[in-house]
C-alpha cells in the first residue's frame, strides 16, 4: 500500500493497494457496496472509515482483478478528497486493517515479477514520470511501449538461433556434424555487433535528451556571459556587473527551447589571476566545458578576439571535435563585421531550410538583421549578438534548437537513456568481438558457444530474461534430441 499522489493539499488524493488480500483489506475500511463481489475495472462510491470505524470521507474505489491490473495482482485505488489529514488517517486505517507499506518502486517491481513488463519498460515508467521535455517524454514513452525491448528481442532471437545450432553440434560432437554454417554465423555476428554498438553509442544523445542538453557559457571575463544567460532565460539569474571576475562559481539554469530542455551553465571568466578563489572558478569553467554537449564561447566584439583563451579551452576538452559556437557579444557597439559566403555559413551553422534565409543575402540573416560572420577561429561558426540589446538571440535560439535536433539525426529510431543499458550493451559488444575472433580463427564450437552465452547473458540483464532456459526450450521445440 502507498499513496499514488504527492503529499500536499489537492482536489483528489489516491491510495493504492496491490496483492492477494488488497480487496479484502479495502472492504474492512469501506462502507458501501461489498467490494469482494465487485467486478474488475469497476468504480464504486461510498465512505472510507478511520481506525475507530467512524466515517472519514466520501470516496470512490476502483477495483482491478488479477491478472488485468498494472501489477498483475488484485489491486484497489481509493480516491478521497486531497486533505492531508484524510490521507494520513486513511493510511493508518489501512495499516490497522492489515495492509503493509510498500517499498519505493514496489508496484512496478511486482509488475515486472508478474510478467506485466520487462526491466527496460519498468525503468521507462520512472523516466516518464521524471520527463521534463517533449523529447524526453517521447523517448521514455517509446521505451515503455516496448520498442527497445522488441529490438533487443530481435537480437536475442538471432543469437539464440546461433546458440541452438552450436549446442546441437556439441550434443553430436562424436559424429563430427556441423549444424551451424560458420560463414553465416560470421555475417550474423557482425550485423548484431553493429546494431549493439549503435544502441550503445546512442546513449550520449539519449542522456542529453533525458536530462537536458548541457550548454556551457564560456569566455573571457566581462564578455557578457551572465548577461547572455539572463537574456535567454528572460529574467535575472546571474549577477551582472562591469567588474571583471564577478562570476566566480558556476551558475546553472534550465530553459525549454522547442521540444528540448537545455541546462545552461554560466561560468567564471577566463583570465590570468592570482586570486585563489577565482582560480578555482576558472578550473570549474574548464570542467564544465569538458562535460558540455555544446559550448557557447562568448567574446567581447569591441576587443581583439581572445584566441589564446579558446585554444586553452580546447586543450581541456575530451573530444577532438567539440561543438563550439562563438558569440561575438556587444555587437551593437561595433561597426558591421565582414560576412562570409552564405553556403559555408549554412553548413557551419546547421540552420538549413531556415525560412529566414533569403536567396540573395550575403549571409545568414534573421528578422532582427543579425548575421553569422566570418569566424575568427575556424572551424567554429561565429554569430554577432547583443545580450543586452537582444540582437541575434532569435538566431541563437534557432541554432540551439537545430543542435538539439542534430543530436538524434544519425542515432536511428531507438535511443537509450540509461547508463545501465549502455554498460550492458558495451559488455555485449566486447563478447561479440570475442565471438568474431573465434569465428575468424575457426575455433571449436564449445568456445564459440561460450562467447555466445556471454553475449546473451549481457543482453538478458537489460530485460531480466534468462537465456539458458530459452536455449533448452528452443532446442526441444525444433529437434528430437532423444532419437
Amino acid at each position: 500500500m502507498a499513496p499514488a499522489t504527492p503529499s500536499q493539499v489537492s482536489a483528489i488524493s489516491v491510495m493504492r493497494l496491490s496483492g492477494p488480500d488488497a480487496i479484502a483489506i479495502a472492504d474492512r475500511i469501506w462502507k458501501g457496496k461489498k467490494l469482494g463481489k465487485a467486478a474488475s475495472h469497476t468504480a464504486h462510491f461510498g465512505t472510507v472509515l478511520d481506525t475507530q470505524g467512524r466515517e472519514l470521507d466520501q470516496a470512490v474505489v476502483t477495483i482491478y482483478r488479477a491478472p488485468h491490473s498494472y501489477t498483475g495482482e488484485d489491486s484497489v485505488e481509493i480516491s478521497t478528497h486531497g486533505s492531508l489529514y484524510v490521507r494520513q488517517e486513511l493510511l493508518q486505517s489501512l495499516l490497522q486493517a492489515g495492509a503493509v507499506t510498500a517499498q519505493p518502486g514496489e508496484f512496478t517491481r511486482r509488475a515486472f515479477l508478474n510478467g506485466r513488463m520487462d526491466l527496460t519498460q519498468a525503468e521507462a515508467v520512472a523516466d516518464i514520470i521524471a520527463s521534463e521535455s517533449r523529447a524526453a517524454h517521447k523517448v521514455a514513452l517509446s521505451q515503455l511501449r516496448g520498442d527497445f525491448s522488441k529490438r533487443l528481442d530481435q537480437l536475442r532471437r538471432s543469437l539464440l538461433e546461433m546458440a541452438t545450432l552450436l549446442e546441437l553440434e556439441l550434443d553430436f560432437s562424436e559424429e563430427d556434424v556441423e549444424f551451424a554454417n560458420r560463414s553465416k554465423l560470421l555475417t550474423l555476428a557482425k550485423d548484431i555487433k553493429q546494431e549493439v554498438d549503435r544502441l550503445a553509442n546512442s546513449f550520449s544523445a539519449g542522456d542529453a535528451i533525458k536530462n537536458g542538453i548541457t550548454t556551457a557559457i564560456v569566455g573571457p571575463a566581462n564578455a557578457g556571459k551572465s548577461s547572455l544567460l539572463n537574456a535567454l532565460l528572460g529574467h535575472d539569474r546571474a549577477i551582472v556587473s562591469p567588474i571583471a571576475g564577478t562570476t566566480r562559481d558556476t551558475v546553472e539554469a534550465t530553459l525549454h527551447l522547442g521540444d528540448h530542455l537545455f541546462r545552461f551553465i554560466d561560468t567564471a571568466g577566463l583570465r590570468a589571476t592570482s586570486d585563489p578563489i577565482e582560480q578555482i572558478g576558472i578550473e570549474r569553467t574548464h570542467t564544465a566545458g569538458s562535460q558540455a554537449s555544446l559550448i557557447l564561447f562568448v567574446a567581447d566584439a569591441t576587443l581583439p578576439f581572445p584566441a589564446e583563451s579558446l585554444r586553452t579551452l580546447e586543450q581541456t576538452l575530451n573530444t577532438d571535435h567539440p561543438s563550439i559556437l562563438i558569440l561575438l557579444n556587444k555587437s551593437d557597439l561595433t561597426e558591421k563585421s565582414p560576412l562570409t559566403d552564405e553556403s559555408a555559413l549554412i553548413e557551419k551553422s546547421g540552420l538549413t531550410n531556415n525560412s529566414a534565409i533569403t536567396d540573395n543575402s550575403d549571409a545568414i540573416r534573421t528578422s532582427d538583421h543579425v548575421a553569422f560572420v566570418t569566424s575568427p577561429y575556424p572551424p567554429y561558426p561565429a554569430l554577432t549578438i547583443s545580450a543586452t540589446g537582444g540582437q541575434g538571440l532569435d538566431t541563437l535560439r534557432q541554432y540551439l534548437t537545430r543542435h538539439a535536433d542534430a543530436l538524434t539525426a544519425n542515432t536511428g529510431d531507438i535511443l537509450i537513456t540509461n547508463a545501465r543499458h549502455q554498460q550492458a550493451l558495451q559488455h555485449a559488444s566486447a563478447t561479440l568481438t570475442d565471438l568474431l575472433t573465434a569465428l575468424h580463427n575457426a575455433l571449436p564450437a564449445d568456445l564459440i558457444a561460450q562467447h555466445l552465452r556471454a553475449t546473451l547473458s549481457h543482453l538478458s540483464t537489460l530485460t531480466g530474461t534468462i537465456p539458458s532456459t530459452e536455449i533448452l526450450a528452443t532446442i526441444f521445440s525444433r529437434f528430437c534430441i532423444g532419437k
